[in-house]
């Protein structure tokens, strides 16, 4: 069965820094899209950082570049995302999400089949 565990959330001050965590279970992520996510309140679900293992290929949206980074262990079973001089503006439930069919780079929500939990983060001013 197919999991992903995310955790590594908590508060944090401005200018903060925070590592999120997402184990898989029940497969390795050897040919899957990764991503990042994020849902703040009252907000859409929209996509933070995803890579791409079949092209190479690595999105960060334009409102975290330069201050998260996505990569993953060499066991290929957890993906992280490193999270630097963090914003108020960056609170949200974090999601992490799997995909084994996408072949070319996506970070859209609806493109990605399988999601862990959510863990909240959120930056107090």
């Amino acid at each position: 069965q197919v999991q992903l565990v995310e955790s590594g959330g908590g508060l944090v001050q401005v200018g903060g820094s925070l590592r999120l965590s997402c184990a898989a279970s029940g497969f390795t992520l050897d040919w899957y899209a990764i991503g990042w996510f994020r849902q703040a309140p009252g907000k859409e679900r929209e996509g933070v950082s995803c890579f791409n293992l079949r092209d190479g290929s690595t999105y960060y949206s334009d409102s975290v570049k330069g201050r998260f980074t996505i990569s993953r262990d060499n066991a290929k079973t957890t993906v992280y995302l490193q999270m630097n001089n963090l914003k108020p503006e960056d609170t949200a439930v974090y999601y992490c999400a799997a995909d084994p069919t996408l072949a070319t780079m996506s970070c859209d929500v609806g493109a990605f089949d399988y999601w862990g939990q959510g863990t909240q983060v959120t930056v107090s001013s």
